[in-house]
C-alpha cells in the first residue's frame, strides 16, 4: 500500500515536471496589454495583480487590493525606462516580452511550475512617473508576489 501511494506521488511529480516544461502552467498571452487612452489594462478581476492606475477604476472589485503607487521618475522617463529594463533583466525569471518607447513589458517565469505574470512598465509623460501594472495570468490569487516584485524593483530603482 505504501510503495503503491510513494509510486503515485512520484508518477504525479513527474506529470507535474513535464507539464511545467510544455508550459501547460503559463497561460495565454494577454492580447489586451499596453496603453490606451493613457491607461494600462484593468487590475484582474481577482487578488492577483497591481496597478498603479487603480484608481482609474472606481467601480473596479479589486481596486483597494490592487492600488500601488507608481515608480518616480529620475532623470527622465526614458532613461528611467533603461534602467528598469537593467533592473528588471536581472531578477529570477525576467524574460523581456517587449520594448517600445515609453513601455516595457517583461514576463516573470516561475521557477518550478513555468506560471507566468505579466509586468507593464509606462512612461507617463502627464503625471511624470512609471505606471506600473503586473498581474499573474493563471493564478486567480498571487499571495501578494506581484506587489512584492513591484516593491522590489521600486527599491532596486531607489538604491540607484
Amino acid at each position: 500500500m505504501f510503495q503503491t501511494a510513494l509510486l503515485v506521488l512520484l508518477l504525479l511529480a513527474v506529470l507535474v515536471a513535464l507539464g511545467a516544461q510544455f508550459g501547460l502552467f503559463a497561460g495565454p498571452m494577454p492580447r489586451d496589454l499596453g496603453t490606451r487612452d493613457g491607461r494600462l489594462k484593468p487590475p484582474a478581476m481577482t487578488p492577483s495583480s497591481v496597478s498603479s492606475q487603480a484608481r482609474l477604476y472606481p467601480d473596479h472589485p479589486q481596486r483597494a487590493y490592487a492600488q500601488i503607487e507608481p515608480l518616480p521618475v529620475t532623470g527622465g522617463g526614458p532613461q528611467t525606462l533603461e534602467r528598469l529594463r537593467r533592473i528588471v533583466e536581472g531578477l529570477p525569471g525576467a524574460k523581456l516580452a517587449r520594448r517600445d518607447p515609453g513601455y516595457l513589458h517583461v514576463l516573470f517565469v516561475s521557477r518550478w511550475l513555468g506560471r507566468v505574470d505579466d509586468c507593464e512598465f509606462w512612461f507617463d509623460p502627464r503625471a511624470g512617473v512609471i505606471q506600473v501594472r503586473s498581474a499573474s495570468r493563471l493564478r486567480r490569487r498571487d499571495l501578494g508576489a506581484n506587489r512584492a516584485r513591484v516593491e522590489e524593483i521600486r527599491a532596486l530603482l531607489a538604491a540607484g
